[in-house]
């Protein structure tokens, strides 16, 4: 595959996808991911999606608003973070806090939707995209715990989930064959940073039209081209991290299996051995029994012998 010409998505968020113009790209990629039409209303500065001058290429944060007032926290995360998940609910968390005024009731917690794209491998599991939300299930009966009729005229849901924040987390590494629906679409753009031939998801035209690096200027175009240097390198420490893991494994794995077997050994020369004297009390005409007590062996293997 050649030089892709589309500017990846997290140097996007980075520098593109936060000007009104281009919240079409933003708004494809979330009605795709979430099943539902979004629009975003405006992006929101929080503490939790600051940037840190030491870590520009590792992380990426953005924070948008819809016209309901949810709030959607998407997360680009290159570099392994074994304790991604507890991050995440970090993230919520916060935002659960900074969006209530003091004083406001509990009702007027915002919904928060949170997007996390990673390029290393999170957790253990065989799909590109999970997804996660609150639900509260009896530990007798199994039903689910559901809003009364009040409740859900109040809030204006339809589930108790609806109130809790839902987590995305997209696999984009793990995503190797042909785009078949659009949500594969995007996944295939965030993996290899070029739109698949023919894509019709929402907000593929807008990437193609918009996101292509011959529209940087030169500074752009060469911080742009530093950043997938960098990206570049912290793959190759995460391939080179999976493979020597893998060859300690097999080396330990080549260690226990020796360990294991002198053991087996050991214990069928024990075993061998109790039958061999066994046999010599059988031919000094000693009772079964006494045998078994003194050898351990069943008396059904000492009447075979």
């Amino acid at each position: 595959m050649g030089e892709s010409k589309y500017i990846r998505f997290d140097w996007a968020m980075k520098r593109l996808l936060r000007q009104k113009a281009n919240f079409g790209i933003l708004e494809g990629f979330l009605t795709t991911l979430l099943g539902m039409k979004i629009k975003i209303k405006n992006m929101l500065e929080s503490e939790s999606n600051q940037d840190d001058e030491n870590d520009k290429y590792n992380r990426v944060d953005m924070l948008a608003e819809n016209d309901k007032g949810e709030l959607f926290l998407i997360e680009v995360q290159n570099n392994t973070e074994y304790a991604y998940f507890q991050r995440m609910l970090f993230g919520t968390s916060k935002l659960v806090t900074e969006y209530i005024k003091k004083g406001e009731g509990y009702e007027n917690i915002r919904k928060i939707y949170s997007v996390n794209i990673v390029y290393f491998s999170l957790g253990k599991g065989t799909d590109i995209v999970y997804h996660g939300k609150t639900e509260f299930r009896g530990i007798h009966n199994g039903d689910l715990l559901e809003l009364s009729p009040f409740q859900r005229q109040k809030f204006n849901v339809d589930a108790v989930s609806d109130l809790y924040p839902e987590y995305y987390i997209l696999k984009v590494n793990d995503f190797n064959r042909v785009a078949k629906n659009s949500l594969e679409e995007w996944v295939y753009y965030l993996n290899t940073g070029d739109v698949p031939q023919g894509a019709k998801a929402p907000g593929m035209e807008e990437v193609k039209e918009q996101l292509t690096i011959d529209r940087m200027n030169k500074s752009e175009r060469s911080a742009y081209y530093k950043h997938l240097d960098n990206i570049v390198i912290l793959r190759d420490n995460i391939y080179t991290e999976r493979e020597e893991g893998r060859l300690e494994g097999r080396a330990e794995g080549r260690e226990e299996g020796r360990a294991e077997g002198r053991a087996e050994g050991r214990a069928e020369g024990r075993i061998a051995e109790r039958k061999e004297n066994a046999r010599k009390m059988r031919q000094l005409g000693l009772p079964v029994e006494t045998i078994s007590k003194v050898t351990g062996l069943p008396v059904a293997d000492i009447e075979s012998l």
